[in-house]
């Protein structure tokens, strides 16, 4: 059987980084054709991958089997839709959309066409997450009252790019940024959000979209009912925090420090290389309470099983790996989130 041809839009972070390295070292799936049009970009996609590089997405249609959206966050939609329209099943990076009601269109509009569409939500895959997910289905943590998490940076001096220099027409900042992955995760552990409250501040100058956000959600249903979540994410942060802090009516997790796939990445790591997502071990996490508590290894890391779930949608009719519906509740959270911030209060979701 041939293997899938993929062709990917956008060669910047999250192309180059993650979507490419990803896709060929993906059983089934073959990188065939990149839009850029960096002349630098173009050589290195030649260069290191032996796939096409075009520089607009016109000339990708006919070269591939599946479209993968890795551009800027403004073009997610526009490109999704043309790609669907095509006869193409997406994958869209994160945010699917600027709003939870173009995220539906774009669902919407794939189910009336027959095809796969999908979001990456990459951090679904982090060992530390996945350890986390763990220790609540084992019982360990008891009852899951709280859950924080935390992406900070210290970054005084802004990078530039649009998003941080770009307004709210490039859904720049970092609640759209590392925010979905923060919301994604918080959902994925305690379930649907009723209530929303949201801080969001732009620190630095020149920076015009938010970089340093605090949200505040509470869960709805099922055992975790009443649960919260506290989630940060700041490119301000001069000292860190946890990454994780679980609390439980038996126990609590505590775990420092990154998931360790996007730093191997970025050093050029084949992400099917042995060991690519275990955790140094100084870095494990602890369970326990003040009187007693252990030291627990860091559940593997494994983003290539997001593109291993896409080959299998495509192959074997299997459910995506992630269901564009949770991205779009995603949306609705995030959306709840600038609202709060805006009106300086608590938003209730139906």
């Amino acid at each position: 059987m041939s293997d899938i041809r993929v062709g990917l839009v956008g060669y910047g972070t999250a192309g180059a980084y993650f979507h490419a390295p990803l896709v060929h070292a993906t059983p089934g799936l073959s990188l065939a054709a990149v839009v850029t049009g960096n002349p630098d970009r173009r050589a290195e996609v030649a260069a290191r991958y032996s796939a096409v590089a075009v520089a607009d997405v016109r000339d990708l249609w006919e070269r591939c089997d599946l479209v993968v959206v890795a551009s800027p966050n403004r073009t997610h939609v526009s490109t999704a839709a043309a790609a669907l329209d095509h006869g193409l099943p997406v994958v869209v990076d994160k945010p699917l959309a600027g709003s939870a009601a173009e995220g539906r269109d774009l669902v919407r509009l794939a189910e009336e066409r027959g095809l796969m569409l999908t979001v990456f939500h990459n951090r679904r895959w982090d060992g530390d997450f996945r350890t986390v997910l763990r220790l609540a289905g084992e019982g360990r943590l008891g009852e899951v009252r709280r859950f924080e998490s935390r992406f900070e940076r210290w970054r005084p001096v802004p990078k530039g790019g649009w998003r941080e220099t770009g307004g709210p027409e490039e859904i720049g900042g970092l609640l759209y940024d590392l925010g979905s992955h923060l919301v994604d995760q918080a959902v994925r552990l305690l379930g649907p959000v009723r209530e929303v409250y949201c801080e969001s501040d732009v620190r630095r100058e020149g920076v015009a979209s938010d970089d340093d956000t605090f949200i505040a959600l509470t869960h709805t249903g099922g055992p975790t009912d009443g649960a919260r979540s506290h989630l940060w994410v700041s490119s301000v942060a001069a000292r860190l925090g946890p990454r994780f802090r679980v609390l439980g009516s038996r126990a609590g997790f505590v775990k420092y420090g990154m998931d360790v796939q996007e730093e191997r990445l970025r050093a050029g790591i084949s992400p099917g290389s042995p060991g690519f997502g275990d955790d140094e071990e100084e870095r494990w996490g602890l369970l326990g309470t003040e009187e007693a508590r252990e030291v627990v290894r860091t559940e593997a890391g494994s983003y290539l099983d997001f593109y291993r779930g896409v080959a299998a949608a495509l192959r074997e009719g299997a459910p995506p790996p992630v269901d564009p519906r949770e991205a779009v509740d995603v949306l609705t959270v995030i959306e709840a989130a600038r609202l709060s911030a805006t009106q300086r209060t608590v938003i209730h979701l139906d």
